[in-house]
């Protein structure tokens, strides 16, 4: 098959009547949209050190009153993108966030997802819609889009978590907006508590509750917990994973990003499945290679590192004798949603 002809090819005054007419001819261009085989992603593999990021995140703190910045994040952009995208994937944003004792990010909602994973620190709470959820190391807590949600610390030390959001997606999308809000009173309601136990979800005169997030709090100890029961209980299991999910509906937590918690055994090695969404993979205790594109990455507790889609992913305890803990976001929703989620059987 011949190549397809140039935009250079056509006359310079053919091309300025295009453009007069605000027309492009689709051509010349045509491989670059639709790409043979399979997409050509912008998204790198790209690894960011949280002991490289975590002094920097603190500077910001000295530099920066809470008063003045609002939410005091350091993004974890992806080269690929461009850092001035401010994006880790084509629809995931991640930032590391820090909250000093004693201070209060005021309360708003904005129409993108988001979740925070706990990196470190005790005392710091998360209140959404009027539900305080503590933060704990390993946490995963849900601010979904239209939901008021505020920051506080009670605490007496720095506390950082891993902001994911959706935000390229609706940004991308011309939807991306907030609203600010008044400190956001409390109640005693606590999603993680009434559904506590897997199976069974709280019925009131025989009726199943209609909340769209009835979760919002989804504690380490339990999720940790969870897999462990797993491994113990399939002993021959290669994946031992669990999937956050919305407990009325079994569907994902969130409707645009997937998360997941992934155990690795001592010292084994996981060849993940090929699949069309980009991946985020973030250590919550233990340490890990990550080999994706000819590159290996060591990520140790508290790293982060991303993989584009349609390739091919390598896990790697690098313990002999402990698990290690893996939180992983990915577009998952979204491309299902959409239609284009694949696994393939090679790279």
């Amino acid at each position: 098959m011949s190549d397809l002809a140039r935009l250079e090819d056509l006359p310079l005054e053919y091309r300025q009547a295009l453009a007069q007419q605000n027309l492009v001819p689709l051509w010349p261009s045509l491989r670059g949209v639709l790409p043979p085989d399979k997409p050509r992603p912008q998204t790198t593999p790209t690894l960011w050190s949280y002991k490289s990021i975590k002094p920097l995140l603190l500077k910001a703190g000295e530099l920066t009153p809470i008063e003045k910045a609002e939410r005091r994040v350091l993004v974890l952009a992806n080269p690929g993108h461009g850092l001035d995208k401010m994006q880790a994937s084509p629809a995931i944003y991640l930032g590391m966030q820090l909250l000093l004792p004693g201070e209060w990010a005021p309360a708003h909602k904005h129409t993108p997802n988001a979740v925070r994973m706990i990196v470190e620190g005790e005392g710091a709470y998360t209140n959404v819609n009027g539900e305080k959820c503590p933060m704990s190391r390993g946490d995963l807590i849900l601010t979904p889009t239209g939901q008021w949600h505020e920051h506080g610390h009670d605490g007496d030390e720095p506390v950082v978590w891993l902001d994911v959001l959706d935000l390229p997606l609706v940004y991308y999308m011309e939807a991306s907006y907030h609203i600010n809000g008044k400190r956001q009173p409390t109640d005693a309601v606590r999603g993680d508590k009434i559904y506590q136990y897997a199976g069974v979800v709280p019925t009131r005169d025989f009726e199943r509750s209609t909340r769209t997030y009835p979760v919002i709090r989804y504690p380490w100890v339990e999720v940790k917990e969870a897999l462990l029961s797993l491994g113990e209980a399939e002993p021959g299991l290669s994946t031992v994973m669990v999937t956050y999910v919305n407990p009325e509906t079994g569907g994902d937590a969130e409707n645009i990003l997937g998360f997941y918690a992934l155990m690795l055994r001592p010292g084994q090695k996981l060849s993940m499945p090929v699949r069309s969404p980009s991946c985020v993979y973030h250590v919550i205790e233990g340490f890990c290679s990550v080999g994706v594109l000819g590159e290996e990455f060591k990520l140790e507790e508290a790293d982060t590192c991303c993989a584009p889609g349609y390739t091919s992913v390598t896990l790697a305890n690098l313990s002999a004798t402990q698990p290690t803990f893996l939180f992983m976001a990915d577009e998952s929703p979204l491309h299902r949603k959409l239609g284009v989620y694949e696994v393939r059987q090679g790279p």
